[in-house]
C-alpha cells in the first residue's frame, strides 16, 4: 500500500487512532488539545528555518490548521511525537517532490540532544516499509543543520546530492542535502528494534 490522493474512509479511520510506540516515546494522531503544546514549541526560529514548511511566527491557528489539515485525503500521515503524553515534537510522511515519500520531524527545543528525533524517525520508517510497503523514503536537512543529518545518516538515509528549497520562514530558498533510504538498506539495518504499532 502507498500513500495516494483518494484514501478510504477505512484508512482514514485508521490513520487517526494508529499509535506507534518506542522505547521511550509514543507517536499518535495529533489532536486538537495538542494544538497549544505544539504551537508553543514551534514557535521558535530555529526550528522554522531549518524546516521547509513551518512559518514563523507559529501561532495557535497554525497549530489547528495543521492538526485539521493532516492524515486526511492528502497523503500526509503525521504523528505528534509525545514523552509521557505531552507532545514534544512531530514526524511524519508526505508527498513533496520526488517519486518516494518525504520523511519530515521535528523536535522542540527543551528536547534537542535526547535522541528523540532518531527514535521517532525509526518508528516511522519502520511503518512506511512494513505496514505502508513503500521502496524507498527520501529527506533533506539544510546543510547549516548538522544535527538533522545525523538524524538521517543514524537512520541509514544515504546522502544523495545538494538542492535549494524554499524555506518559509525565511522566504527564500537555501541550499539542503538530500537524502534516500531503499528498503534494501532499511532492512539491513533493523537492528535498530522495531517499534510497536498499537491500533
Amino acid at each position: 500500500m502507498t500513500l495516494v490522493e483518494e484514501v478510504s474512509p477505512e484508512l482514514l479511520r485508521e490513520r487517526s487512532t494508529l499509535i506507534l510506540e518506542t522505547e521511550r516515546l509514543t507517536l499518535r494522531a495529533p489532536r486538537l488539545e495538542d494544538a497549544k503544546a505544539i504551537a508553543q514549541l514551534a514557535n521558535d526560529r530555529r526550528i522554522a528555518e531549518n524546516t521547509t514548511r513551518i512559518p514563523h511566527p507559529y501561532r495557535l491557528a497554525d497549530a489547528q490548521a495543521f492538526i485539521e489539515q493532516v492524515n486526511r485525503d492528502s497523503g500526509e500521515l503525521a504523528f505528534v511525537i509525545a514523552l509521557d503524553d505531552e507532545p514534544i515534537g512531530a514526524c511524519g510522511l508526505a508527498r513533496l517532490d520526488g517519486p518516494a515519500p518525504d520523511l519530515g520531524y521535528w523536535i522542540g527545543v527543551p528536547y534537542w540532544g535526547n535522541g528523540y528525533a532518531t527514535e521517532a524517525a525509526r518508528a516511522v520508517i519502520d511503518h512506511a516499509f512494513t505496514a505502508l510497503g513503500h521502496q524507498a523514503l527520501q529527506a533533506g536537512a539544510r546543510v547549516t543543520n548538522p544535527a538533522s543529518r545525523r538524524v538521517l545518516e543514524k537512520c541509514g538515509f544515504q546522502w544523495t546530492g545538494v538542492g535549494l528549497y524554499r524555506i518559509r520562514a525565511l522566504s527564500s530558498s537555501a541550499p539542503i542535502d538530500q537524502f534516500r533510504l531503499d528498503r534494501g538498506i532499511w532492512a539491513s539495518l533493523k537492528s535498530w528494534g522495531r517499534s510497536k504499532r498499537i491500533v
